[in-house]
């Protein structure tokens, strides 16, 4: 197994995560009741899934090591900024589901950005896929690979939390809202 493996065995996770929030923002906007709670599983998982370990792995390890070789830098600069529209999408997400769970009736912003959110998704995984093609094929050894596999790997408290992460997607799947 390699870093690149690693990254795209987390798109995979990315994959279903991206159908959950585009059934729960249909539902919304057909006016279909999704638990409060589910809705802060979503969140949750965007903030500590793709944040704090997919976003983490590649800015922490994956591009610096591709940058090293003065290769693939504004490809790496233009992730960077998605990732950082990610992140200001997410904290829309949360600002207007605090203000439902408040009593304000913030279905419609919940809904639009999570319809944003799965948007930015799908195109921002194609463009990662791109990339890691490039990497793979343009500049990264296979030791390099190996060793940030390892140092993904070693990490032991993400892959708890990559586990936990995975529950959470499982358990939004199985939720009435979604199955229907």
């Amino acid at each position: 197994m390699s870093a690149t493996d690693e990254l795209r065995k987390d798109h995979k996770q990315i994959i279903r995560l991206e159908k959950v929030i585009i059934k729960c923002y249909t539902e919304l906007y057909a006016g279909k009741n999704i638990p409060l709670s589910d809705l802060d599983k979503i969140s949750l998982v965007i903030d500590e899934f793709l944040d704090s370990i997919h976003y983490s792995r590649e800015e922490d390890s994956y591009f610096p090591c591709v940058a090293s070789y003065d290769h693939l830098k504004q490809e790496i600069r233009a992730l960077l900024i998605e990732h950082e529209f990610s992140r200001r999408i997410a904290l829309q997400i949360k600002k207007h589901l605090k203000r439902w769970k408040e009593g304000e009736d913030a279905r419609e912003p919940v809904a639009r950005y999570l319809k944003t959110y799965s948007i930015f998704l799908m195109d921002h995984k194609t463009k990662e896929e791109n990339f890691f093609d490039k990497a793979e094929s343009e500049v990264l050894s296979r030791e390099e690979e190996h060793d940030m596999y390892e140092q993904f790997k070693s990490v032991m408290t993400i892959s708890k939390k990559m586990e936990d992460m995975i529950k959470e997607i499982e358990y939004l799947e199985n939720q009435p809202w979604f199955q229907n």
